[in-house]
């Protein structure tokens, strides 16, 4: 149905094409580096942060990544143009969103767990226990959020959504191994569904705000992208050091329940501490642009102003 109604719909429009430039080169090296990062990331559970599989792997990430972005820089048809990142707005609001993703959807894993395997919960009431975070971002993103952005500006609307988002993961992180659903988790997701459903909202505006026409599609496409690179690394990181510290914990003697809880605790204050990180570069470097006026209301100023004279 959705092929049909794009079919229908939008306007034809011809690409560059594999034959005339399209950067192959560049989509492979960036897709190794992701990957091979993620995969680094992963395994850290088994080889350790400090292993020479670790290391070596992550070098060579690394030294992909850096290939990429040299090659954007040369390419004749680069996947990313590097002009994109002048943008104070631009740039901060993709280095936000990935911090804000890492740190908020790790709990989405991590909270699962934490009512199954800790609380006891089945499937289909862990389900419902999440829910009222979808509940409450749907609601703030298609009906609180723009309003509210439309009247105060997207930077006022998003740091204090990113305040509740890191005080929802920071209250997960003091959830305690014979905790309750009603008082120990429901109290922090109801801040991480608000936060989010007016953060990202007023993100997205920033990071379109300083775009120019002919990058708003590459603008749009890296703010998705980085939106799923927070979420893949955020995910890995914060995993790993879960299972790491789970396993110091029985090590040391601790209870399963105990040992996993202080697992899960470590990785939602971590998340809490990159959202906070997230807060701070936004109220450094993002700025809400300026409102545009209507062609009435300008031309309305002078005839006030020779009417006042």
């Amino acid at each position: 149905m959705a092929l049909l109604s794009a079919w229908r719909v939008l306007t034809p429009e011809r690409g560059v094409g594999l034959g005339e430039g399209t950067d192959v080169v560049g989509a492979l090296l960036v897709t190794s580096a992701l990957m091979l990062g993620v995969y680094t990331i992963v395994e850290t559970t088994d080889n350790g942060w400090m292993s020479a599989h670790t290391l070596s792997f992550g070098f060579v990430a690394l030294a992909l990544l850096l290939a990429f972005v040299a090659r954007q820089a040369k390419a004749p048809h680069p996947l990313l143009p590097l002009r994109v990142f002048r943008s104070r707005n631009v740039s901060g609001a993709m280095a936000i969103q990935a911090l804000m993703v890492a740190g908020m959807f790790s709990f989405q894993f991590l909270c699962v767990l934490y009512l199954q395997k800790v609380l006891g919960f089945d499937e289909i009431h862990t389900g419902l226990g999440i829910f009222p975070v979808s509940v409450a971002i749907g609601a703030l993103s298609l009906g609180l959020s723009p309003k509210l952005i439309a009247r105060f500006g997207p930077r006022v609307v998003l740091l204090p959504g990113l305040s509740l988002i890191a005080a929802g993961l920071a209250a997960l992180g003091r959830v305690p191994a014979g905790g309750t659903y009603a008082v120990d988790v429901l109290p922090a997701l109801l801040p991480l569904g608000i936060g989010f459903g007016l953060a990202m909202p007023a993100l997205a505006t920033l990071a379109m705000s300083a775009a120019t026409p002919q990058d708003s599609g590459v603008a749009s496409g890296m703010f998705n992208t980085m939106h799923q690179i927070g979420a893949a690394f955020g995910l890995a990181v914060l995993s790993a050091l879960a299972n790491a510290h789970t396993d110091a914990l029985l090590g040391d003697g601790a209870s399963a329940a105990s040992a996993l809880t202080g697992g899960y605790r470590l990785a939602f204050r971590i998340g809490a501490g990159l959202v906070s990180v997230s807060l701070l570069l936004a109220a450094a470097l993002l700025r809400s642009p300026a409102p545009t006026r209507h062609p009435a209301a300008i031309e309305e100023k002078p005839l006030a102003e020779n009417a006042a004279h």
